[in-house]
């Protein structure tokens, strides 16, 4: 009888590897400690609950590397993105999703599955033996995370993760606001309409600058540093480096015309973005904080359009841990001083859902092609994937070793010979190339 492989944590790289490993045919057993054993950040017990926002980001397969990955993913039959596309929302150019029941759907696919059994019970201790997949996420339990670090004898590193507010559709006043994605992307009216847009004048962006800087933090505790993942940092420390900084990023108003004074250029923009299929649900894009509840009512309603906004969540701070991957795991993911486990997800320090979910199926499968006694290599670093392992198992510094989302920074070079080539060509010629090469590798 084939071996088993038990699996920890059923976050996205969890659930995709439980469900690569079990198409492969080898049986497998899901950990997962929650609704027992709850955590800050999470609201349910379903497997693959979306935390922080609902999107995984860019779908472009064509110019983007998130959006390649994406296609990695579907070409490999994961089922984060089969399920993600099915429970799709309106966003532009990016795949959102109605979070519910897209983790619903996940949930049901793996008890479904007559090779996947699924335990509820917390592991608290590296095992000793057996076939492994750790995959605890960002929001591994205190007891895990301290057998890490006693049998790797390494400190695990850490960073402060933070999540953005969600607004009632019904409290926005629409006679201020207008649907619109930036640059109208989409191929359809309501893609191109994903969007909510708060304007500002600049007296109303310096005035809710001087809000954010002045408003009431959530304390750390003794001992911890606020080691902020660049790509997903609060917004008060966005405004904290620099008062034009939010102007220039989450707020930028680039590509984007009020429709109420077409004649008016706004001089900073807030996006909010559809958190449910019903439509009844906002998140306010890139608006991550750490203030405190009361705080953050007060300041976001400064924001034209949501004067009497009403909240179904506050936005909050959590602290996410990561492992030292680059000097802790080999090439196959696993952990060099035990090598029947592997680490997956986003405890090995790649940040966003598609990373994680992307590692956990790329776990899932090297662990039962080991299982199965046809060990295989990892994807060719001219990939998505490939470019991902790579990285987190050697290809970063160790020494100054950071969580990292898919970009086409970590691929090998692409031959620019003739010229100096476009940056849409260039980032063409990388999907191009990184798509022949998964191919191959699939087979």
């Amino acid at each position: 009888m084939t071996k088993a492989l038990h699996i920890v944590g059923g976050g996205m790289a969890g659930s995709e590897a439980a469900w690569a490993a079990a198409n492969m045919g080898v049986p497998v057993v899901l950990h997962e400690m929650r609704p027992k054993v709850a955590t800050f950040a999470h609201r349910t017990s379903d497997f693959a609950e979306m935390v922080c926002s609902n999107s995984f980001r860019s779908d472009d397969d064509e110019r983007n590397a998130v959006g390649l990955l994406h296609w990695e993913m579907r070409t490999a039959g994961g089922l984060v993105m089969r399920t993600a596309q099915k429970h799709r929302l309106p966003a532009g150019g990016a795949l959102a999703v109605d979070r519910d029941p897209f983790a619903a759907e996940v949930t049901a696919h793996l008890k479904a599955h007559p090779l996947i059994s699924t335990s509820y019970e917390e592991v608290t201790e590296l095992p000793s033996d057996g076939n492994w997949i750790i995959a605890t996420g960002p929001l591994t339990s205190s007891a895990l995370a301290e057998s890490i670090r006693s049998a790797t004898g390494a400190e695990a590193l850490a960073f402060f993760d933070a999540i953005a507010p969600i607004v009632y559709a019904e409290s926005i006043d629409m006679n201020v606001v207008w649907r619109q994605s930036r640059y109208d992307k989409g191929e359809t009216e309501e893609e191109q309409k994903a969007y909510l847009n708060c304007p500002m004048t600049k007296e109303q962006y310096e005035a809710f600058i001087d809000a954010l800087l002045a408003a009431e933090k959530t304390e750390f505790h003794e001992g911890e540093t606020a080691g902020y993942f660049d790509g997903c940092l609060p917004v008060e420390v966005m405004a904290e480096r620099g008062r034009e900084t939010l102007r220039f990023g989450p707020m930028k108003p680039v590509g984007l015309t009020n429709a109420h004074q077409p004649d008016v250029k706004p001089y900073a923009v807030v996006q909010l973005r559809r958190d449910n299929a019903l439509g009844t649900l906002y998140n306010i894009v890139g608006f991550q904080t750490k203030m405190k509840y009361g705080a953050q009512t007060a300041v976001f309603k400064t924001i034209p359009g949501l004067e009497n906004a009403s909240f179904a969540r506050l936005g909050g701070i959590h602290r996410n841990t990561f492992i030292n991957s680059p000097t802790l795991l080999d090439s196959q993911m696993r952990l060099k001083s035990r090598p029947h486990i592997r680490f997956a997800g986003q405890i090995t320090g790649v940040e966003g859902y598609v990373e994680s979910a992307a590692m956990g199926l790329l776990a899932g499968r090297m662990a039962a092609s080991e299982i199965l006694g046809q060990p295989i290599a990892p994807p060719p670093p001219e990939t998505a994937m490939g470019a991902l392992v790579t990285h987190i198992t050697g290809g970063a510094e160790a020494k100054t070793f950071q969580p990292m989302n898919v970009n086409f920074g970590l691929f090998p070079p692409i031959d620019a010979k003739g010229g100096r080539r476009g940056r849409k060509d260039r980032y063409k010629a990388y999907t191009d190339r990184a798509k022949e090469a998964f191919t191959e590798w699939l087979s």
